[in-house]
């Protein structure tokens, strides 16, 4: 088996909630190549979650973040790039669409909720995107990487906008490969099968997915943590040097199924 070293390399992971986040998989992996990270968190209420993780990888940074907020993402890539100097990964792992907008109908979300949803989902790793890429210029370029799920392009009951949230995202990735491929950045989605993580319990009838994913995927089984971490770190790192703006479906072969 090739071994992933990416030591000397520096990362930024947005996301991370707690042990079980996806962002958290793919930052261990991560670490346990080589690399050093930066963590963000959003608020007080998770402080110090992701700082206790944080403290178990050394070197790490932690920064406070809300990505809805120019000044508190300009400030976050100034203390990386004053920690770090450059920047050679970037994770984006975050998602949020306001609790009444993922019940009942779809035709009934307001434009506050479908700009809430688009904008903190999808327009954030833009918002990202633009300040780490000059980080990532300094050196021989980078990799960006986003999470996403089948409801882009699928029906899920109780997901409604946060499935078109994921949609543009995906868009998104395809725009941002182009735009960054010439700079050597590149930009590759997961699309993860359902995961028991914080933000997936509040997706109401959550274990019924988990049921029918194991029932009808290829593996007969859900995915794991690790195994997203896994892939996590085979996109960022050398080994998928040729492959940008996809979107890798890691759900134990769900996707594949038509019924």
């Amino acid at each position: 088996m090739v071994a992933i070293d990416l030591s000397g390399k520096k990362g930024i992971v947005f996301g991370v909630a707690n042990k079980r986040s996806l962002a958290w998989a793919i930052a261990q992996q991560l670490a346990e190549a080589g690399a050093r990270l930066a963590f963000t968190y959003q608020g007080e209420r998770l402080r110090e979650n992701v700082s206790e993780l944080a403290a178990s990888l050394p070197g790490s940074l932690v920064l406070e973040c809300d990505v809805s907020s120019d000044e508190q993402i300009d400030s976050v890539f100034a203390n990386v790039e004053k920690e770090f100097g450059g920047l050679d990964y970037l994770v984006h792992s975050i998602a949020f669409a306001r609790k009444e907008d993922l019940e009942g109908a779809f035709l009934d979300t307001p434009p506050a909720g479908f700009t809430v949803a688009l904008t903190i989902s999808a327009y954030s790793l833009i918002a990202l995107a633009r300040r780490a890429v000059p980080l990532m210029e300094r050196g021989a370029g980078g990799g960006i990487l986003t999470m996403t799920f089948l409801a882009s392009q699928r029906v899920f009951f109780n997901y409604n906008v946060m499935g078109s949230a994921k949609a543009a995202l995906e868009q998104i990735v395809r725009q941002l490969a182009w735009e960054l491929g010439a700079k050597n950045i590149r930009v590759n989605a997961i699309s993860a099968g359902p995961v028991s993580t914080l933000s997936a319990r509040g997706i109401a009838r959550f274990t019924e997915m988990l049921e029918h994913h194991r029932s009808r995927a290829p593996l007969r089984r859900n995915v794991t943590q690790e195994e997203i971490g896994r892939a996590g770190l085979f996109l960022l790192s050398d080994l998928a040097s040729g492959v940008t703006g996809e979107i890798l479906h890691v759900d134990a072969g769900y996707s594949i199924m038509g019924l």
